[in-house]
């Protein structure tokens, strides 16, 4: 059963404050996809990922509390990259639009929204869906230029992986140079970045309960029409188990005690860290004989995303005794996925790679 619960056009804020992100989606209901169908869907290319979604179940005890210990042992790092962040934005210009890529990036806009309103930028912040092969939300594109200058449009997203997003976000506004900032860029495709590390950003490692109980993005002929915005589920259901504004308030809390430090990375810095990226990519192709590079899945959190939500055929980590792949070993472990070794010299500290099932 697939039904429209809202029109197309109406902004939402999920479960956050409707003061921290207007989501530029449209909430739909639509059944989850059991994921060894929706995996052989995808790669027969009989439907894109876009137009399913999995079941979103709420984790248990034990990896919530390897949650709450990424939350303790990384929070005071994300809270200064987001502060750092925050500053490199209000001196890039004096008003800044943020529009976060749904849905890793919404946690980080509302904190960037904080930090920014701490240093005087007021910062409106939209959340707007990008899929990749299939472009970004361009009616959620002409919103925010109804109302700002597009010159002031900031794309936030958490990390890169490999940079299809990035990839996809500069191919589908190639005439408007686009400018994208995240906290962690290992793939060395971000124009403002914290890091180029591929570290354990706490939000990264779930989903809904994280995200405002927002699903990923949905483009689906049947549910999203001509004007209307990308689609998503309002997991409302998840409501009791909700860590959104605990987890954007606990980093907010400990960025309040920082001031902005010049970021230090460089364009050569830059440079190297995608060229590590693709280098990876090849080897990775190579020695494990994938042909279609989006069977892998390199950087914590999108190794995680693809145990959680992908038929994942093995995980390999750089350092099993590494407190940031924890829970990525004890989801291995439940669920009797193999795991292997990264090579010593990768900036990756986990990858995912899908099993081939077409």
């Amino acid at each position: 059963m697939i039904a429209a619960l809202a029109p197309g056009l109406a902004p939402f804020s999920g479960s956050y404050d409707p003061d921290d992100v207007h989501f530029l989606m449209k909430p739909v209901a639509l059944a989850p996809t059991e994921i060894a169908a929706k995996e052989r869907l995808i790669q027969s290319g009989a439907r894109h990922y876009s137009e399913m979604i999995p079941r979103e179940n709420v984790p248990g005890e034990a990896y919530l509390a390897l949650y709450r210990d990424a939350l303790a042992r990384n929070g005071a790092r994300l809270a200064r990259d987001i502060v750092d962040l925050a500053g490199a934005l209000a001196e890039r210009r004096p008003r800044v639009v943020l529009a976060s890529l749904a849905r890793a990036g919404t946690p980080i806009g509302v904190l960037l929204r904080r930090a920014l309103r701490r240093l005087g930028v007021a910062a409106p912040h939209y959340s707007l869906s990008i899929i990749r092969d299939r472009g970004i939300d361009r009616e959620a594109l002409r919103h925010i230029a109804a109302r700002h200058d597009p010159r002031d449009v900031v794309f936030v997203d958490g990390w890169t992986g490999k940079g299809a997003i990035a990839t996809e976000l500069r191919a589908c506004l190639s005439d408007s140079s686009p400018f994208l900032a995240v906290v962690a860029d290992p793939a060395g495709q971000a124009d403002l970045a914290a890091t180029s590390e591929d570290y354990l950003i706490p939000s990264g490692i779930l989903g809904a309960i994280v995200s405002g109980l927002v699903s990923r993005s949905i483009l689906n002929d049947t549910l999203v029409g001509l004007g209307d915005f990308h689609a998503c589920v309002h997991h409302r259901q998840l409501a009791p188990h909700d860590l959104s504004r605990a987890f954007v308030d606990a980093v907010d809390g400990l960025a309040r005690a920082e001031r902005p430090r010049p970021l230090a990375r460089t364009d050569a810095g830059r440079a190297e860290a995608a060229a590590a990226c693709e280098d990876l990519m090849a080897r990775l192709m190579r020695d494990h004989d994938v042909a279609d590079r989006n069977r892998i899945k390199p950087g914590i959190a999108e190794a995680t995303r693809a145990v959680l939500r992908r038929l994942p055929d093995r995980l390999l980590v750089r350092d099993p005794g590494d407190a940031d792949v924890r829970h990525l070993l004890l989801l291995a472990r439940e669920s009797g996925l193999r795991v292997g070794r990264l090579p010593g010299d990768s900036r990756y500290r986990a990858v995912t790679i899908i099993q081939k099932v077409f």
